[in-house]
């Protein structure tokens, strides 16, 4: 078929065009690939990564979906003109429906960047897609949910952890610090071709450069060098690798800087501007050995690379959804809040990755883990993950707080400095470098800060080694427990890190003890596991807890950071969002209750009764009011919304945990396991719920056609700008897409009057936060 012919069946027969002028349409179908099927080939399969969407020119196909009895069901049939392969690209999940063709087959395939730019674009195109989404929703035989758990079984990449992408180019990485500058080249087509690099000036005669590709290394030396100069002696140093991996600033495509600090001010990784380098500045209060050097590197990068995008990526981001009872020092408030003085947590890029391999791995959903990730290297902190959100972490407003590290002393005593300035007559600096430099198994053991150095002198007998080994492993199983008793379950207990990955008998000492709590390590896989190219799983067959390592390099995930990064900020961009409002809902305590629960509550056969339509189409307040008892204490007359649930599920505020002494955690409606229970009381009777009880998570409710306006899909996390008698930023606002919903942002009654905010006001989104 003629592009001309293509063109004319564009304007005739598909609906979704016709609306669009014969330019507009000839420039989608040149930009597009036509492919060719056979009968009961498969053209879209469950947990492909959704890459375009398709146009039937011929032939006929089906949707169907099997759930998980095996059932398969048919959605629905396609003939000419019909669209599919549209929901992935608006959810950003993998495909959850195989789309089979049922006879000979011609298919436009039109490409993800050519339908977020030409047809998004198009309002009435829109307003079609979200028709049909909500068609194909209702068919659905299979509720979302189970499907989407289809498709991360069936992925073989569901939460884009490769740095493949669509464009030929390098993602450059840096990570300068004072004595050493970490580099990484990233090829985002070949990914057997990453080269590293590790800058050593620490001696102020001489240069001492390492490269790396493979099991290839180089190591030279070099006479010491301006910062301005780094690129061409990167190209010089990578020349020794082979002129196919030397660097090449014209092959650069992206750019990504580690920075360790972002304070509060930082969710996300953001792309670079000159108020985001103004930040980090500023935020050089928290980290000042490094903040300065990582703007140092930023300035000479923009300098060469103007026309590049380049990212930022905050060790800080991934912790700043600790609750503010986790992240607080017993410390005058006014102190946190004059002067940011707070936990912040570290290895937030290592934490977050580590969660999500563990989730592919598993191949489960990531909303559903609860998960310890222990990040054992020069620095080490471990992370609670429950449900895909850093609830808790070792290290604190420094890398200096938490656990023993090599080097470090972690926690201790605050008097201890005191009396050391006192009795000792030690200045700042003699203290900073003996907490980060002098203490930690270096100090304890008198021997080195080498792990296997230790374990060495260890196994021929040295106290004092055998006292820092003991001491380390000791402070790593305690927090390990600590976080399973925070997030009240574990599922996956993650290692990664120089130690975590390479030391068989760390790992054995921080599971010792804990068979109890599911965690049962296999000592013979352990002793096995030599040098983890991808991950390892090294937990006994019966252990209900899953124990794994996973190889961490610090540079790469600095580059899936920053591609990621990118394509969020092109997708705020295409969206305008700062013409797009967002009404602003106040959400305050309430109940949703099973049919079971209700006869219990109001009498048998009892039906709840409607007394005004709520915001969100179909559900309802309702007249009936239930008490909640907990521990401590009652909440009376919280109102029941309709319509009935499958499972029971209550929502208040933070503030009315201390009334009712229990401590739900935050989380998306409906995601329940692990959460307290509460007894309700009605005018029949009673109802003790075992679970069920949380404080929600603030997030807005959208149709799949304002999430197409928008350019976010569902379960993206946003930034939300609220415009009141002073603007307020809320992160960690999650996007939920269903035909059924209107849009709104509901945050809860705590949120609202600490901002003064009130039911209408409106909101914009920032930032994309992540988008999994």
């Amino acid at each position: 078929m003629s592009e001309i012919d293509l063109k004319r069946f564009f304007l005739e027969q598909v609906r979704l065009f016709e609306s669009f002028p014969a330019d507009k349409v000839e420039e989608i179908v040149i930009k597009s690939r036509l492919a060719t099927y056979e009968g009961n080939e498969a053209i879209l399969e469950t947990g492909d990564e959704g890459r375009s969407i398709g146009v039937m020119i011929s032939g006929h196909a089906e949707i169907s979906m099997t759930d998980n009895t095996g059932t398969r069901a048919v959605i629905t049939q396609l003939g000419v003109g019909d669209v599919f392969g549209v929901m992935s690209l608006l959810t950003g999940d993998p495909i959850v429906a195989d789309v089979i063709a049922g006879n000979r087959c011609f298919v436009l395939m039109i490409p993800q960047d050519v339908f977020n730019t030409h047809i998004l674009t198009n309002p009435k195109a829109v307003g079609y897609l979200s028709r049909l989404l909500a068609d194909r929703t209702r068919a659905m035989s299979v509720d979302l949910v189970t499907a989407q758990t289809n498709a991360v079984v069936h992925s073989s990449d569901p939460y884009a952890l490769s740095l493949t992408t669509n464009e030929p180019g390098k993602v450059l990485v840096l990570n300068v610090g004072i004595s050493q500058i970490h580099f990484g080249i990233y090829d985002t087509e070949e990914s057997g071709a990453d080269v590293h690099g590790i800058i050593d000036h620490a001696d102020q005669q001489v240069t001492r450069i390492t490269v790396k590709v493979g099991t290839q290394q180089q190591t030279i030396e070099h006479a010491p060098f301006k910062l301005s100069d780094l690129f061409k002696v990167m190209q010089e140093a990578t020349a020794l690798l082979g002129e196919h991996f030397t660097f090449h600033p014209e092959d650069v495509s992206a750019v990504g800087h580690r920075v360790v600090h972002g304070g509060n001010k930082f969710s996300s990784s953001v792309v670079i501007t000159p108020s985001v380098i103004a930040d980090i500045e500023e935020l050089s209060v928290f980290a000042p050995l490094h903040n300065p050097v990582n703007v140092a590197g930023i300035r000479v990068a923009i300098k060469q690379f103007p026309n590049v995008p380049q990212v930022a990526v905050f060790d800080t981001a991934f912790h700043q959804t600790l609750a503010p009872y986790a992240y607080l020092y017993g410390l005058p408030y006014d102190l946190y809040k004059q002067h940011g003085i707070r936990r912040y947590g570290f290895h937030g890029t290592s934490h977050r990755y580590v969660s999500l391999k563990s989730a592919e791995v598993l191949k489960r959903p990531l909303g559903e883990l609860e998960i310890v990730s222990c990040h054992l290297g020069i620095g080490a902190s471990l992370c609670a993950i429950d449900h895909g959100r850093s609830i808790d972490t070792t290290m604190g407003m420094t890398p200096s707080d938490g656990l023993i590290m090599p080097s470090r002393a972690g926690s201790i005593d605050p008097a201890v400095m005191i009396h050391l300035m006192e009795k000792h007559h030690m200045s700042p600096e003699q203290l900073s470098t003996l907490i980060n430099t002098e203490s930690g198994m270096k100090g304890i053991s008198g021997i080195s800060s080498d792990i296997h150095e230790i374990e060495e002198a260890a196994a021929d007998g040295h106290h004092r080694a055998l006292l820092a080994h003991k001491a380390y492993c000791y402070q790593v199983r305690k927090n390990i427990g600590a976080y399973v008793a925070a997030m009240g379950g574990i599922d996956v207990l993650a290692f990664t890190g120089d130690v975590g990955e390479t030391s068989a008998t760390v790992r054995s000492l921080a599971c010792q003890g804990l068979g109890y709590m599911g965690i049962k390590l296999d000592e013979e896989k352990n002793r096995n596991t030599g040098s983890v190219d991808n991950f390892a799983i090294i937990s006994a067959e019966d252990s209900p807890v899953t124990i794994i390592v996973v190889a961490n390099d610090d540079e790469r995930l600095v580059a899936w950071e920053t591609l990621r990064a990118i394509e969020r900020n092109a997708l705020l961009l295409a969206a305008n969002t700062e013409e797009l409002p967002i009404p602003v809902e106040i959400s305050a305590h309430h109940a949703h209750l099973s049919q079971a629960d209700v006869e219990k509550l109001f009498g048998p056969g009892h039906q709840l009764t409607p007394m005004h339509e709520l915001s969100q189409p179909g559900q309802f307040a309702c007249q009936e009011q239930v008490h909640l008892v907990g521990p401590k204490g009652r909440i009376a007359k919280v109102r029941v919304l309709g319509p009935t649930r499958k499972e029971t599920q209550v929502e208040i505020a933070m503030t009315e945990q201390f009334k009712l002494g229990i401590q739900p955690p935050i989380r998306q409606s409906g995601d329940l396991t692990g959460t307290p229970g509460v007894t309700l009381e009605g005018p029949y009777g009673t109802s003790v719920i075992e679970r069920g009880v949380i404080c929600a998570q603030r997030h807005i409710h959208m149709t799949p056609e304002d999430a197409m306006r928008f350019h976010v899909r569902d379960n993206y996390v946003v930034r939300v700008r609220i415009e009141g008698e002073r603007q307020l930023i809320f992160g960690d606002v999650v996007v939920r897409v269903n035909p059924a919903f209107r849009l709104a942002m509901h945050i809860d009654t705590d949120e609202g009057n600490a901002g003064n905010i009130q039911t209408g006001m409106l909101g914009y989104i920032e930032e994309i936060q992540s988008r999994h």
